[in-house]
């Protein structure tokens, strides 16, 4: 177990099987079920940081856990409890650690594509655009500019990457990798889910520009929402009293920690640029502000 401070950089649980390490979850095989914890670690450039971010972890949960219990109209997902005391007898011993920051989940079969929705022109959408008016495939209107409110939320996949960067694809692509049904209904799924949360977000004066969800194929071949939900990880979250089109928008992402790296001479490989006490707290206050926007001031 690799901590610093209050904050938990890595897990180390002999008494449980490690099934994955992700780049912030570490995911372990309970059998029948998945626990999934997530730990203060951040990336940047799909490097992972040598410093962890304070509780990020368990802002990622608490968030994740309310959105999964606000969209279950729409479609359900793999939680199970988040809940410690819910939680497999062997888990019992690091209680002190999962606490706030797990879920024990269901097992599924992932879908091989990230899901991304996109209600603003930004990011690799707009890198795009401007080379031939498209995004990952789809014809949109002339003469936008970068952060433009798209006409209509649009469905952009990727793929999924084991090292280095995802790849946007185009619908007919995403089909070839899981099936035309599956594309199909994962779009769908997608589009309401981000159209549900957008509104929500402008009622409390965040725009949601872009998330990316994860599908699975639970144990009756039914599509169900996994991973995570809605988090400033997965999100672009814009502050909606400043927002102008064209302009650096006023984010709750890690774009700070972003903007740091890009005044430094590291050449985004591993090893990381070592951080700063005060980019680590810039970064937890974002996401923290984040949360207390949408959720902790309800």
């Amino acid at each position: 177990m690799k901590t610093t401070d209050s904050a938990v950089y890595s897990t180390d649980f002999p008494a449980l099987k490690l099934f994955r390490r992700g780049k912030v979850r570490d995911v372990y095989d309970l059998g029948d079920t998945l626990l999934m914890v997530a730990t203060d670690r951040i990336s940047a450039f799909d490097v992972i940081m040598s410093e962890p971010v304070p509780g990020k972890g368990k802002l990622l949960t608490d968030m994740s856990v309310f959105w999964f219990k606000l969209t279950e109209h729409i479609v359900r997902n793999h939680l199970i409890s988040a809940d410690i005391d819910d939680f497999p007898g062997e888990c019992a011993p690091y209680r002190h650690i999962l606490a706030g920051r797990s879920m024990l989940v269901e097992k599924t079969k992932p879908l091989p594509i990230e899901c991304v929705a996109r209600g603003y022109l930004a990011g690799s959408g707009w890198k795009e655009y401007q080379q031939n008016q498209t995004v990952c495939g789809i014809k949109l209107p002339d003469g936008l500019i970068q952060s433009s409110h798209l006409p209509n939320p649009v469905f952009t996949p990727a793929t999924k990457a084991e090292e280095g960067h995802d790849l946007n694809i185009s619908f007919e692509e995403a089909a070839l990798l899981c099936s035309p049904d599956l594309a199909g209904e994962a779009r769908r799924i997608t589009l309401e889910l981000y159209r549900f949360a957008a509104d929500f977000a402008e009622q409390r004066n965040i725009i949601l520009a872009d998330t990316k969800f994860e599908f699975g194929l639970d144990s009756n071949g039914s599509l169900i929402l996994i991973d995570e939900a809605l988090t400033p990880d997965s999100s672009r979250y814009w502050l909606k009293e400043y927002y102008v089109a064209g302009e650096e928008q006023i984010n709750f992402d890690k774009q700070v920690l972003r903007d740091y790296l890009e005044t430094t001479d590291w050449n985004k490989q591993p090893p990381p640029q070592p951080l700063p006490a005060s980019v680590i707290a810039s970064v937890r206050e974002k996401y923290q502000d984040c949360y207390d926007r949408l959720i902790g001031k309800i």
